[in-house]
């Protein structure tokens, strides 16, 4: 094998990947990225890219009060019952490192970061503020990213709309209409080459990384990581050009190879029973999860996911997720397999919702789940008309409720009682089963992706999607310490052995505290990487 030395080898290109080299690189070490597609970007690059970062610099100029204390109170009080027992060392670190790190991008990259109009959406728990931790990066031009510029993975999404733009404006509803009123704005977009969400966010980071001096390497696939006698983990195996590699690394190997969710047996195992879509590269094989727990690695958190409703799009010959909140539309509602409604459809956490579990037996309880509604959809959300062309077996239709009962699978009589309770709490005015709001809201007035209010269901046909799980990427992997050490099931330290981003147990799991609370967490994690490693550096001199 060719052997190959660096002092920091990083396993992944998404924002922890990114962002963790750097950080070690700002602090002089040699870097070197391998990123196993040739695509730079991960789920980072196909994401919105709206970032959740408490207590930041922005939102203190923007004249809001936050602290350090309130964000923990926050995530605390929103956290699973019996997180705290393991996470709370791993959110401290988290909230105290992710101010710091915005600053640290700004100062090392191009990007730019604004706040969002959006809330904690879980306003009504201790600690939560009602603007100034969401955040999203401004649009940046690919030519930033210099031999990369077309090197970074495309999304789902169009890229050519800023986080914000989605946020603010009625793209969802009336996306010809909104991209005529931003003509100006976009066509000066076209002409330098200019994108927003994960895009910019990519192009960015990798801005800062070239200036600093990391190293990137495409199409290589690390398989293996390499150990001394001791356990340390001193470098990785690689495969590319249909040979095999050695790669030493002098400081440290960081996991940033995202999740497992295109790993059919994975996701079988630690997700069973439906998966509508998934919304990340096919690459996300589960490569770091599989090469941790070789190593000697614990394990946590594998049945943790970013869960969206999502509707299917094309991308690359395949039917992959595309993030869109249809189901909060006035006329829809959310019932389960027996064809009951089981939730309020605006609850923010919907993917934790869809994946509650049977203790007994850890099937789900409510899949296959399905958003009911009527014609009117297919005017008011232009790309639900667009998917049912992209999977021609995604939407059902019927004349009438019984008839869509049959299509899906559940008892016609249960379907006709949940559509006809929820037509009369619309027309009252309260829902009596969950308290949707059945007025608009003004504190969500903000946010134009959805629309509040209850409306009845009533004009012919019928419609019914699938709202099982469409998984945006899994969050479970390696056990670490508050410094992304990578732990044995002991307890104790595999030396040179991180992890960060969605490779990592994560801490916060599939129940978000905002939005953004992949990708903010993420480049936290991989800032808190990229100083430990600096600190493991000096002091090995």
């Amino acid at each position: 094998m060719r052997t190959y030395q660096t002092d920091v080898l990083v396993l992944g290109s998404g924002s922890a990947g990114l962002v963790a080299a750097l950080t070690a690189a700002a602090q002089g070490l040699r870097v070197t990225v391998l990123e196993k597609t040739d695509r730079l970007g991960g789920t980072t690059a196909m994401s919105g890219a709206g970032t959740w970062v408490p207590a930041n610099h922005h939102a203190a100029e923007a004249g809001i009060e936050d602290s350090i204390e309130e964000a923990l109170t926050y995530i605390r009080a929103a956290a699973p019952e019996g997180w705290a027992e393991t996470e709370a060392p791993l959110w401290e670190a988290f909230v105290r490192a992710a101010p710091e790190m915005l600053k640290f991008v700004e100062a090392k990259t191009p990007l730019r970061f604004a706040l969002t109009p959006e809330p904690d959406p879980l306003r009504t728990l201790p600690g939560a503020k009602m603007r100034g931790r969401m955040m999203s990066p401004r649009a940046l031009s690919r030519w930033r990213a210099g031999r990369f510029a077309f090197r970074i993975r495309r999304s789902t999404i169009p890229e050519i709309f800023t986080y914000h733009e989605a946020v603010t404006t009625d793209i969802y509803h009336k996306p010809y209409r909104t991209a005529l009123s931003l003509a100006p704005r976009l066509a000066w977009r076209w002409l330098v080459n200019a994108r927003g969400k994960g895009t910019a966010l990519v192009t960015g980071l990798l801005r800062g990384c070239l200036d600093a001096g990391v190293q990137f390497e495409l199409s290589a696939r690390a398989v293996e990581l390499t150990q001394d006698r001791t356990g340390a983990v001193t470098g990785a195996v690689v495969e590319r050009g249909g040979g095999r590699e050695s790669w030493s690394a002098s400081t440290g190997v960081v996991i940033a190879t995202g999740g497992f969710e295109w790993d059919a047996e994975l996701l079988a195992r630690h997700f069973p029973g439906p998966v509508d879509y998934r919304g990340s590269p096919t690459a996300h094989e589960g490569d770091g999860q599989r090469m941790a727990a070789a190593a000697g690695a614990e394990l946590a958190r594998m049945d943790q996911a970013t869960i969206a409703p999502s509707i299917p799009v094309r991308y690359q010959g395949r039917l992959l997720a595309q993030p869109v909140p249809f189901h909060t539309e006035t006329n829809a509602m959310l019932v389960n397999r027996h064809g009951e409604r089981f939730m309020n459809e605006l609850t923010f956490n919907i993917g934790e919702a869809l994946d509650r579990r049977d203790p007994a037996t850890g099937q789900p309880i409510h899949l296959p789940a399905w958003v009911i509604t009527d014609a009117r959809m297919l005017d008011q959300v232009p790309p639900v008309r667009w998917a049912a062309k992209a999977d021609p077996g995604w939407m059902r239709q019927a004349p009438d409720i019984a008839t869509l009962a049959g299509l899906i699978g559940v008892p016609p009589g249960a379907l006709e009682a949940s559509v006809a309770r929820y037509n009369a709490f619309a027309t009252e005015g309260h829902d009596e089963d969950f308290g949707r709001p059945a007025r608009p809201d003004p504190a969500a007035a903000g946010d134009k992706r959805r629309r509040a209010g209850m409306d009845p269901i009533t004009r012919a046909p019928f419609l019914a999607m699938p709202l099982s799980r469409s998984i945006l990427g899994t969050k479970g992997g390696a056990r670490t310490n508050e410094h992304a050490e990578v732990l044995r099931p002991d307890g104790s330290v595999i030396p040179g052995l991180f992890a960060a981003g969605i490779a990592m147990a994560n801490p916060i799991g599939s129940r978000n505290v905002g939005t953004g609370t992949t990708i903010g967490p993420n480049m936290a994690w991989g800032y808190i990487v990229g100083k430990r490693l600096a600190q493991r550096n000096a002091g090995a001199r």
